[in-house]
C-alpha cells in the first residue's frame, strides 16, 4: 500500500511520536510511506490507500480541520483516512461532525483500531526517525531517543487531558530493546527524551532510574566527547516528591528537572522539593507556572518571586542549581474556547493576560533566575506588577525605547488621578474597553486613553 502521513502546519518542539511508529508498522508490512508537515499540493493531487493525520492541542483547531479537508479527497477509500492524536480523541465528536471523518480515540495499544493485522502492537514499536528526513521543518528537539518508560497518570487534574487519552496507568515500559533496535537502525542519540506524564507514580520508580543508567545515561555519560541528558518532558508531581526518589533522580545526567508549581497552596512542598534538589546536586530547574487557572495576579507574581528567593538562596549557599520558570496560560481543552485561547479566568481579565503576553514577548517566553531581570520584567513587588499590567503593549515590550518616550507621560497621568479616576480607568482597560471607543467623562483618563490609540493594532 501507499500510505501518507501528514501533521498540521502548527509549530512544535517534538516530532508526532504516534506517526512515527506508525510508519514502523506499515514499513515492517513492506508499504510505502510518505510523511509530509502541512498542505502539499503535489501530495494532494496523488492517491494514498491510507491516509494518517494526527492532532495536537485543541486550540489548533483551525489549522486541523483545515489539513483533514485539504486531503480528503486524496484518500481512494474515506474509510481509509484516520484522524488520531490528543485532539482527535477528546474533540471526536466536534472532528466528525466538522469533516465527516470518525478519529481514532486513544493510544494505539488496542486490537482493530487500524482494522489491520497486529495494529494493537503499534504503541510499541520503535519509532520510524528515518520518516523525519523526507520534510524541511526541523524540530527543535532532534538528537534524542523518544519514549515512554510509564504510560497514564493517576491524577485526574481538570486542565489536563492525560487520564482521558491514557485512561490506564501502566507503572513500567522497558527501553533497552527500542533504544537498542533504534541505534541499530538510525545511529546513536544522544539524548534520552521521555514523555512520560507522571513517572513518580510508578512503583517500579526505582527500576526505571537504573534501566536509565544501564542503557547508557548514567550521571558524566558522554557520547563523542558530548555530555548526555535525560529530560523527563512533562514534568515530574511534586505530590510524589520525596527525598529517597530527588536523591534516585540525582544518578542520572536530568536536564533539566521539571517541576509544576500550578497553585500558590503547594508552595510549602514547592520550596521543600527545590531545595532537596539543590542539595543532591541537579543543577538545572525547570519550572512550569500555570495561570489563569484558579489563580490570582497576585498569586503568580509569587510564585514567579519565590523561584528568584530560591535562586538566591542557592548561590549565597554554593550550590549551582538555577531555576528558570516557564509561565504557561491555562486554555480549557473543551468548551466554547476550546478551540481558541481566548478564555479569562475568573480572577482575570483580558488586559491583565493580554499584558502577561507581552512580557513574555519581550523575554522569549523564559523568566530567568537574576533579579534583576525579574525586577525589570514584572516589577519589585505586587502593586509595580499590577501597575506594569495597565500599561499599552508597546511601552511593555519595548520598554527601554519608551521609557522616555511616552511610558514617562503615562505614568504621571496615572499618578495624577484621583482614587475614583483611577478606579474607572482600571475597569474600562482592564477590559479593554478602550477597543470599543468608551470616553470618560474625565479628560484626564481620555489623555491616558490616547496613548492605547497610538498602538490600537495591538488590542
Amino acid at each position: 500500500m501507499n500510505i501518507l502521513l501528514v501533521e498540521p502546519p502548527y509549530k512544535n518542539k517534538y516530532p508526532p511520536l504516534g506517526l512515527m511508529k506508525i510508519s514502523t508498522f506499515h514499513k515492517e508490512r513492506g508499504d510505502e510511506v510518505h510523511f509530509v508537515k502541512g498542505l502539499d499540493k503535489q501530495v494532494r493531487s496523488q492517491f494514498w490507500d491510507r491516509i494518517y493525520i494526527t492532532t495536537l492541542f485543541s486550540f489548533y483547531w483551525d489549522k486541523t480541520i483545515e489539513t483533514i479537508k485539504y486531503y480528503e479527497f486524496s484518500v481512494k477509500d474515506p474509510q481509509n483516512l484516520f484522524i488520531g492524536g490528543p485532539m482527535a480523541t477528546i474533540m471526536a465528536d466536534e472532528i466528525e461532525k466538522a469533516t465527516g471523518f470518525k478519529p481514532v480515540k486513544g493510544i494505539l495499544n488496542q486490537r482493530g483500531k487500524l482494522r489491520l493485522p497486529n495494529d494493537h502492537r503499534i504503541d510499541g514499536l520503535v519509532p520510524d526517525y528515518g520518516m523525519l528526513e523526507q520534510i524541511d521543518y526541523k524540530y527543535p528537539v532532534g538528537n534524542a531517543y523518544f519514549a515512554y518508560m510509564t504510560r497514564g497518570c493517576v491524577r485526574h487534574c481538570p486542565f489536563c487531558v492525560v487520564y482521558v487519552i491514557e485512561p490506564e496507568y501502566i507503572p513500567y515500559i522497558s527501553l533497552k530493546e527500542q533504544v537498542a533496535l533504534t541505534t541499530e537502525k538510525f545511529g546513536e542519540k544522544k539524548d534520552l527524551l521521555l514523555l512520560d506524564n507522571n513517572v513518580l507514580a510508578s512503583t517500579e520508580f526505582d527500576k526505571i532510574i537504573d534501566e536509565i543508567k544501564e542503557i547508557g545515561f548514567h550521571k558524566g555519560a558522554r557520547l563523542h566527547g558530548s555530555f548526555r541528558y535525560v529530560d523527563f518532558n512533562q514534568g515530574i508531581d511534586l505530590r510524589l516528591l520525596t527525598k529517597d526518589k530527588m536523591k534516585k533522580l540525582a544518578e542520572i545526567p536530568i536536564k533539566p528537572l521539571r517541576i509544576a508549581f500550578d497553585r500558590f497552596s503547594l508552595k510549602d512542598k514547592y520550596v521543600k522539593a527545590l531545595r532537596l534538589a539543590a542539595e543532591f546536586g541537579i543543577k538545572y530547574l525547570s519550572n512550569y507556572i500555570l495561570f489563569n487557572y484558579d489563580d490570582s495576579p497576585d498569586e503568580f507574581y509569587l510564585r514567579l518571586k519565590i523561584n528568584i528567593d530560591l535562586n538566591e538562596e542557592f548561590e549565597q549557599a554554593g550550590y549551582a542549581t538555577r531555576i528558570w520558570s516557564f509561565p504557561m496560560k491555562y486554555s480549557p481543552i473543551l468548551g466554547e474556547h476550546g478551540k481558541d485561547r481566548k478564555f479569562v479566568g475568573a480572577k482575570w481579565n483580558p488586559r491583565y493576560l493580554r499584558s502577561i503576553q507581552c512580557i513574555l514577548n519581550a523575554t522569549h517566553g523564559v523568566v530567568g533566575p537574576k533579579r534583576k531581570f525579574f525586577e525589570v520584567a514584572f516589577g519589585k513587588n505586587i502593586k509595580e506588577f499590577k501597575k506594569l499590567l495597565l500599561m499599552p503593549d508597546d511601552y511593555i515590550i519595548y520598554r527601554e525605547k519608551h521609557k522616555n518616550n511616552g511610558a514617562a507621560d503615562w505614568n504621571n497621568l496615572l499618578s495624577s488621578l484621583s482614587s475614583r479616576q483611577k478606579e474607572e480607568f482600571r475597569n474600562l482597560i482592564c477590559e479593554n474597553q478602550v477597543n470599543n471607543g468608551i470616553r470618560s467623562k474625565h479628560q484626564e483618563i481620555n489623555v491616558l486613553f490616547s496613548h492605547y490609540n497610538k498602538h490600537k493594532s495591538h488590542y
